[in-house]
């Protein structure tokens, strides 16, 4: 009798946490859209927001390289373990290593470190030889997959880091990856930099197939034209994988499609449609690519619209039906908000835009700006101080002439290099990086890593505004002590997770809570 009532509480228990709506932040972005928008995560408010604390901090044994540390958190909550249900946190470091933590007090449950005999022929911060993608977690298959330095994909087990299958060659070794999507059984990433020899495009596998065929859409010849906004590639709901393209050569009948929208068939990446601003050649010539910043799938009315920027400064909107029209080149809405001096470092949107509907269904648009804003722009709403250095950019979307339109209302305090913002009921995350963006020194040539390193503006700050507003609810002040490159935030059953260059994990939340 004992037994079997012992039996009707495990799954009574079972039931009662599986019965709780999922606030998994299984991407980077939060899905695979990449909207960056916690839709169903309860916890916070511009109410109590204020009462962030840091909850914990680790450090991770995983050596920096070049500019690269770790990868933008995943959480997958209510996983069944060894030691009850707990929530993970999962971090990729550049030194091929994947930890799992639990996400209560931040100590590893598990963690997997990848050998890879070979070295690169040299680093660099463009070419860092290193882990540099965020994973993807499939939840229906309890699957963790990544991409080491050998260009291999793992699939691990959730709960012990077991692998599913035998590591498969995905793209070149040393290659530099971008964040991993998954969808309907296929892993998705994307390649710039000619690193590694590796051609510029999008790469898929199947891994539903125990064959696991890998297919590519190549944009150019050669490393130009490299994907490497920092969401990689976005899902639409139509069926087509969207990605957006850098510098180089654009000659589209040769299949040549730099600073480039491109629109994909899932799974074989065949081309379907693509969008190329109309100043193009200008973009291309002052080294503006789009390629800065990965776009944003979501609806708003009767459209599907793709939301795009870059270097320029320029927002577009497309629609997913017909990205440019016709001729390619036409988008719905077109308005440049930053980068007055047509600079191409640390100016314009940099990492990927983000979007969300708030209480009354309306729907915004986030952009992270570096630099400025421009004079030439139209006016926001609410200004929250001068930001010299960068900020969040807030839009309202309407309707003008029958066509989507974006209303500026808020514009954020002074960002050092804004991550892509995160939102979480009506209250908008943003991190301000600290980061060194000048790429050139004063004698034409490039900074080092260890000079960028050194040069850093800051320490990294953690922001919680009012999403109607952009005023400040919350800062961490100097709570972080070190800064970040390339990353991003994860929120989740109210904890929002930062990494720093010096590889180290910190979750703010609520002490009550804990």
């Amino acid at each position: 009798m004992r037994a079997r009532n012992l039996v009707v509480l495990l799954f009574s228990t079972l039931l009662l946490a599986q019965s709780r709506v999922a606030t998994d932040w299984l991407t980077f972005g939060g899905n695979p859209q990449r909207t960056g928008w916690a839709a169903q995560e309860k916890h916070f408010s511009k109410d109590n927001v204020s009462k962030l604390q840091l909850l914990w901090k680790s450090q991770l044994d995983n050596a920096p390289l070049e500019m690269s540390s770790l990868s933008a958190p995943i959480v997958l909550e209510n996983a069944i373990t060894p030691h009850g249900f707990k929530d993970l946190v999962y971090i990729a470091g550049s030194s091929d290593n994947l930890y799992a933590l639990d996400s209560e007090t931040g100590k590893p449950l598990w963690q997997k470190h990848f050998e890879n005999p070979d070295q690169p022929k040299r680093r660099h911060w463009l070419c860092p030889g290193d882990l540099n993608a965020t994973p993807v977690v499939d939840k229906k298959s309890r699957t963790i997959f990544l991409i080491t330095s050998d260009g291999k994909l793992h699939g691990l087990n959730i709960i012990n880091g077991e692998d599913r299958f035998p590591p498969t060659q995905f793209v070149l070794p040393f290659s530099k990856n971008w964040s991993l999507n998954f969808v309907d059984g296929v892993v998705y990433t994307a390649i710039s930099q000619g690193c590694g020899g590796a051609r510029s495009g999008v790469y898929a596998m199947k891994v539903s197939d125990p064959a696991r065929p890998v297919m590519q859409f190549y944009d150019s010849i050669g490393g130009g034209a490299g994907i490497w906004g920092r969401a990689g590639v976005v899902a639409g709901s139509n069926g087509l994988i969207y990605a957006q393209t850098g510098d180089g050569v654009w000659d589209p009948p040769n299949g040549r499609f730099a600073d480039t929208v491109l629109a994909l068939s899932a799974g074989d990446l065949k081309l379907v449609d693509y969008f190329t601003p109309a100043n193009r050649a200008f973009i291309t010539k002052k080294d503006l690519d789009m390629g800065s910043a990965s776009p944003v799938a979501f609806h708003f009315k009767n459209w599907e619209l793709i939301a795009s920027a870059g270097k320029e400064g320029a927002i577009f909107l497309l629609d997913a039906a017909s990205l440019g029209g016709a001729d390619h080149r036409t988008p719905l809405f077109r308005q440049r908000y930053s980068n007055d001096d047509i600079d191409f470092a640390g100016r314009g949107v940099w990492g990927s835009l983000s979007t969300y509907e708030d209480d009354q269904g309306e729907r915004w648009l986030l952009a992270p700006t570096w630099g400025p804003p421009s004079e030439e722009a139209p006016k926001f709403k609410y200004a929250n101080g001068s930001a010299p250095n960068g900020s969040i950019m807030a839009f309202h979307l309407g309707v003008e002439n029958n066509k989507p339109a974006l209303e500026p209302v808020w514009i954020s305090r002074d960002f050092n290099g804004p991550d892509p913002p995160v939102i979480a009921g009506n209250v908008v995350f943003a991190l301000s990086t600290g980061e060194y963006a000048r790429q050139v020194r004063e004698d034409g040539a490039l900074f080092t890593s260890p000079e960028r390193v050194k040069n850093k503006t800051g320490n990294a700050v953690l922001y919680a505004l009012d999403a109607a507003t952009g005023k400040e609810l919350y800062s961490s002040r100097d709570t972080i002590d070190s800064w970040t490159h390339f990353s991003g935030l994860a929120v989740s059953s109210g904890r929002v997770y930062v990494t720093t260059f010096d590889s180290r994990v910190y979750c703010f939340g609520f002490k009550e809570q804990q």
